[in-house]
């Protein structure tokens, strides 16, 4: 499964929806997730990738992890890989 793929589904089961659902240009908060849902979808995402998200849940736009949409999510995930790998 896709990097794309496995945060797509992440985040569909974080808001209860279908994985088709979830599109590149959504945002977790169009897609109806709370702080508690994107806490948990953050550590989950640590768990799936094995990786370590510079993620600050009391200050997220003080964060290097751009949270904005599903597309720069991934795209966060991918160089987290890259560097951490």
């Amino acid at each position: 499964m896709s990097i794309k793929d496995q945060v797509i589904a992440i985040i569909a089961e974080q808001a209860v929806l279908e994985p088709q659902d979830v599109t590149l240009d959504s945002t977790l908060e169009s897609l109806g997730i709370d702080s508690l849902g994107l806490v948990e979808s953050i550590f989950a995402i640590e768990e799936a990738f094995d990786i370590s998200v510079p993620f600050n849940a009391n200050n997220p736009s003080d964060s290097d992890f751009d949270i904005s949409t599903v597309s720069s999510i991934i795209a966060g995930i991918e160089r987290l890989k890259t560097e951490q790998g």
